[in-house]
């Protein structure tokens, strides 16, 4: 709202309402204003939840300080999503079609993980809603950026191309000359780091384009669902998503800033897309939310995220990922979402296995998601193939440990678009 107040001061000659204009001005201006809500109206909520016995339940699972967590205010997500959406109403242009994509994937995912933790405080369990109808959920938002980037005439792209001057002493990067529809995305390791997906389409002949826009709404559904469940999975220590998620949106802060910018677009010879800057909006005011959440939900924890906060994190990394067309490069970045997903498949395959082969089931982490395993002693009576560390470490160190290896995965993410 006060973007378009300053845009009207502006036209009226208001000295200094020409700041509105700056996407680093307005973006400065939603991480602080972001922070302050999330530390200042956070205490109220946790507050609030706390006289309305919104409490975690807690099972035994025999890690230590576990017990210790039950009752801890949780559906703390609020604080994130109210956070991050004041400042983007505020501050950002909501003609934007980038920017309405955000805002929506931001109220239907939190509306989804409100919903699981409404029934699980409900029912007094764990037992939330069921995960089919998480996945339509899911599903639901996937089709809707997909198709929206498929249909939306303003989200377009200029592909970047290599030209070599005259005396073919120099390469220069250069764009075409107008903003095209495509099916292309960034990819690391391969000349001028542009794929297509209807190079996978190529077979369908005349219609190998509309092939590649199915093909990319189902990779669009994909990696919302995989990234907003690894983020949920993450979820189970102090801190932990928290702090993982914020070092994952200050690099696609940095990517979309770097994306919208015709000039920093050519050095990196990556595509440009236009009007894509104004997510640098958003992402500024996610992180000043995470930060301050994260000021309550570092340990020992006074608030949990909850579903609330998990599943809506990682959409809004996944969907924001997929306009700025890096969602090739989650795989690298988001590693930790995804590692910890895949622990969880590995060892319920394993274990149906081997009880179906040998009467009883074996395990290959000591516990899962992985950041659990890391929080049993070895050699504990613990039928599983991997006991190292044979000591238990400390949930504060784990979750410092995580956000170290998250740091060097943004810079590697980095590095590989320079890597031919």
């Amino acid at each position: 709202m006060l973007y378009y107040l300053f845009e009207y001061l502006n036209e009226a000659g208001v000295p200094g309402a020409r700041l509105m204009d700056y996407i680093t001005f307005r973006s400065g201006a939603a991480l602080m204003l972001s922070l302050f809500i999330a530390l200042v109206f956070g205490r109220k909520i946790i507050d609030r939840l706390q006289l309305m016995q919104v409490g975690e339940i807690v099972r035994d699972l025999g890690l230590q300080g576990q017990l210790e967590k039950k009752g801890t205010p949780t559906m703390g997500g609020v604080i994130i999503i109210l956070s991050v959406l004041v400042p983007c109403l505020l501050l950002g242009d909501l003609s934007n079609v980038y920017m309405q994509l955000m805002v929506v994937a931001t109220i239907w995912l939190g509306t989804l993980g409100f919903l699981d933790d409404y029934l699980k405080m409900k029912r007094h369990n764990k037992d939330g809603m069921k995960g089919i109808f998480k996945i339509v959920g899911q599903v639901g938002l996937g089709l809707i950026v997909g198709l929206t980037m498929w249909f939306s005439p303003d989200i377009t792209m200029r592909e970047n191309v290599e030209v070599v001057n005259e005396d073919e002493t120099e390469v220069v990067i250069t764009y075409k000359a107008e903003n095209v529809k495509s099916t292309q995305t960034t990819i690391p390791f391969v000349k001028n780091n542009n794929f297509d997906y209807s190079y996978l389409t190529r077979w369908m002949g005349k219609d190998a384009v509309l092939g590649g826009w199915i093909v990319f709404v189902l990779v669009t559904i994909f990696v919302i669902a995989a990234t907003s469940n690894g983020a949920n999975l993450t979820d189970g220590l102090d801190g932990l998503c928290t702090g993982t998620s914020a070092i994952i949106c200050v690099a696609l802060a940095i990517m979309a800033y770097l994306g919208g910018h015709i000039g920093y677009s050519s050095y990196l010879n990556i595509m440009y897309i236009p009007e894509s800057s104004e997510l640098v909006v958003f992402m500024a005011a996610f992180i000043g939310a995470l930060i301050g959440f994260l000021w309550y939900n570092a340990y020992p924890a006074q608030v949990f995220m909850g579903d609330t906060g998990s599943l809506t994190i990682g959409g809004i990394i996944a969907v924001f990922a997929i306009l700025i067309r890096k969602e090739l490069l989650i795989p690298i970045l988001c590693a930790i979402f995804f590692i910890e997903d895949l622990s969880v498949l590995i060892q319920v395959t394993y274990f149906k296995y081997t009880k179906r082969k040998y009467g009883a089931g074996r395990r290959i982490f000591k516990m899962t998601p992985l950041h659990h395993h890391f929080q049993k002693p070895g050699n504990s009576g613990i039928d599983a193939l991997l006991q190292a560390p044979l000591r238990a470490i400390p949930e504060s160190k784990i979750v410092t440990r995580f956000w170290i290896v998250g740091i060097l995965l943004a810079a590697i993410t980095f590095v590989t678009l320079k890597i031919r």
